[in-house]
């Protein structure tokens, strides 16, 4: 499509379309304000963003020269602290303060719960995570594995029934408990003089009902800000065999989700871009739909309306029916041919994304009816942001996209990603810069590893990936996270989260381990899927995590810099052959099997098989790690550039036999040749030359000439 002169921009014609014609009507906005605040923020933040990079660039040159100096010198933890200081990776810590960001939702301020993160390029997907603020925790427990067994056969399985039944009595006796008894034992639930029939130990965590008070259709409970609605409709199968006619246990689940244009989803060009601010208008407004087949059946997804039912006082309540959204823009990197600046270079995408996304979001804020935000905020996570200086970059940003767009100041509320070493280091001061509008930090280990395996690359070889969990420096950063977001005031105003559970299929190991996340303070984790989500919420009826961020205050841990400084090297580590092949492998066949739907396909985030055939959660951050992994190996001598290439054509055909059943699929053997299997091995072979180690423009620049070749 041509592209249109807009303002002294030349923008794709898609994406031109998409602005002019669904997102400023209806705005407040006007074309001719919109285009020339779009082009003033390009053409004067361009050159700022640009000398970001180019310091970033040159901090790790500077510390390449450091390690290469000081090779076979035994590690000094003070000097390298010291020189770290010297030129500015490092910045003075400044006195104590406490955030300022007003108007928050209660899904920040109040409430802990878990979060979604999806591709927004997907319609499907976004729906889903929308309403996935309510879950059937009899679904969940019914159809995974979270009880230790998944379920046979394809008709309702009445001794499985039985047990998740049991499951979910014994949740609600831990959550909600009765006065007296046990909630295995009723036979029926009422309500009386705004109380429940049995009584509850607790008589304030009744919420309400719909229904007669006699004989209700649905009961609500609270537990830790959470909403709980207990299903009863005996003629159901499950509502038939239970003693008082319960026919599921549905939780508040989702209470916010992450719609995502960055790290999970493949948008290389205005095309891609419209579509992705597309589908965040349609959430905004009320409108996104999406056809959907399933059992043979079609029907139309849509956004779930708000949740009624009738106090204990006899009032209406409302209460949300969908996960509060954010939108996750991309970061400082990369360029986009969406918009051609006057000089007819690519433009920043991140500064692109700053003024549609929060002029999609505007929409919301102006809108009647049920609403994303109840307090006015307009949300957006700001991923790969290295030191103070970024974010405060990032926060101007806003302010001069608050005024472009008619919006009051910190009407936009800023989520900083902690997952780049040197914001890591600098946390507190990275706070700071944001202060009034910073709502969100967050631990994503993933980006961390391979920021610090990039960062370092020069001071030698690295312990294997699987390793990296164990190390002195991950502990030191999930803990910092938590302490400086506590110190800085985070608690009541702001969440403080922590990363992904990564492998879908295993809820019963989720169930074991991401408890976790609530007792160290986060007031909310991610998971891959509703049904995750579902299951995740357990975990914060069971821990009240505004007292344990009070108990994690008050312990007042100390920060240890030098901990999260310790570079996690191999030393004189010997790995066995075995070792090396199976780290080698497992890492190619990760990278091929994320990397050749991205390219052909131009699919962000998937459930990808491993080598063992288990799915797991990959995005370019998973990418990330594996590629440095192998990158530092083979600059440091671990494995050799022919042991490389041999694993990939091995795992090429790995991950072909895994995708036969895909009709969309283009195998990469036995030629080797196509687009998908060059981009791998680019992101290996030139790893070390990556800016800060990230994917992104080899993966952009090669699903570029995969959508040209297709075109063709």
């Amino acid at each position: 499509m041509a592209r249109l002169e807009k303002a002294g921009l030349r923008v794709d014609g898609a994406l031109a379309d998409f602005i002019n014609e669904r997102a400023l009507p209806g705005s407040g906005v006007d074309q001719r304000r919109f285009w020339e605040g779009l082009s003033k923020l390009l053409h004067e933040f361009g050159p700022r963003n640009r000398a970001l990079l180019a310091r970033r660039e040159e901090l790790q040159a500077t510390i390449d020269a450091w390690h290469i100096a000081r090779q076979g010198q035994p590690a000094d933890a003070g000097a390298y602290r010291d020189f770290l200081s010297e030129i500015g990776y490092l910045v003075p810590e400044g006195e104590d303060f406490r955030i300022e960001t007003a108007a928050t939702d209660p899904e920040f301020a109040s409430v802990a719960g878990p979060q979604l993160v999806v591709p927004i390029t997907n319609a499907r997907y976004a729906l889903n995570a929308a309403n996935a603020r309510w879950g059937s925790l009899y679904d969940a427990l019914y159809g995974t594995d979270a009880m230790g067994d998944l379920p046979e056969g394809k008709g309702y399985d009445a001794l499985r029934g039985a047990r998740v039944i049991a499951w979910g009595r014994d949740f609600l006796d831990q959550s909600v408990p009765l006065a007296d008894g046990s909630w295995s034992d009723i036979t029926s639930l009422a309500v009386r003089d705004g109380a429940l029939v049995p009584a509850l130990r607790d008589g304030a965590k009744f919420a309400g009902f719909n229904g007669s008070a006699e004989s209700p259709s649905d009961i609500f409970l609270k537990n830790n800000g959470l909403l709980i609605r207990i299903v009863i409709d005996p003629s159901t199968p499950v509502g038939g065999q239970d003693k008082a006619g319960i026919s599921d246990v549905v939780l508040e689940s989702a209470l916010s989700a992450i719609m995502d244009c960055e790290d999970s989803v493949a948008c290389v060009d205005g095309e891609d871009k419209a579509l992705a601010y597309g589908n965040w208008l349609g959430l905004m407004d009320g409108t996104l739909a999406e056809e959907v087949v399933k059992g043979g059946k079609s029907f139309t997804r849509k956004l779930n309306p708000d949740v009624t039912f009738t106090g204990p006082d006899g009032a209406s309540v409302t209460h949300k029916g969908r996960a509060l959204m954010l939108v996750r823009n991309v970061g400082h990197l990369m360029t986009t041919p969406a918009i051609l600046d006057r000089d007819g270079n690519e433009v920043f995408e991140g500064l692109l994304d700053a003024m549609v996304t929060a002029l999609c979001a505007k929409r919301d804020l102006d809108k009647d009816g049920a609403k994303n935000s109840v307090t006015g905020s307009i949300y957006v996570v700001k991923p790969k942001m290295h030191g103070p200086e970024e974010v405060a970059f990032a926060s101007e940003i806003f302010d001069f996209v608050e005024d472009v767009l008619g919006l009051p100041r910190h009407t936009v509320k800023l989520g900083i990603m902690d997952e780049e070493r040197r914001t890591s280091a600098n946390l507190k001061e990275c706070i700071r810069a944001a202060k009034h509008r910073v709502a969100f930090i967050n631990t994503g280990f993933l980006d961390r590893t391979g920021d610090e395996i990039h960062t370092s690359m020069e001071a030698g070889a690295m312990i294997a990936k699987g390793e990296m969990k164990t190390q002195p420096w991950i502990s030191a950063y999930e803990d910092r996270n938590v302490d400086i977001g506590l110190a800085c005031g985070l608690a009541g105003k702001a969440q403080i989260g922590k990363g992904m559970w990564a492998i879908p299929d295993k809820m019963a190991d989720m169930l074991a381990q991401k408890i976790g996340h609530p007792m160290s303070g986060a007031n909310t984790a991610w998971v891959p899927s509703p049904t995750a989500a579902t299951l995740h919420a357990t975990h914060y009826h069971k821990v009240d995590v505004h007292a344990r961020q009070a108990e994690i205050a008050a312990l007042k841990r100390p920060a240890r810099l030098d901990d999260l400084l310790t570079i996690p090297l191999a030393g004189g580590r010997n790995y066995s052959d075995a070792e090396i092949t199976r780290e080698l492998e497992n890492n190619c066949q990760g990278i091929l099997g994320y990397v050749v739907r991205w390219v052909d396909q131009g699919i962000g985030c998937s459930k990808v098989p491993d080598i063992n055939d288990i799915g797991l959660m990959e995005d370019r951050a998973t990418l990330r790690i594996s590629a440095q992994s192998l990158a530092n190996w083979l600059h440091h001598g671990i494995v050799a550039e022919t042991q490389v290439m041999d694993a990939m054509r091995k795992m090429a055909g790995v991950v072909d036999r895994q995708n036969e059943g895909d009709p969309a699929y283009q195998p990469m053997a036995p030629g080797y040749d196509g687009v998908a299997f060059q981009a791998a091995c680019d992101l290996v072979f030139l790893g070390r030359v990556q800016p800060s180690g990230y994917t992104e423009p080899v993966l952009h620049a090669r699903r570029l000439q995969a959508k040209a070749d297709q075109a063709a």
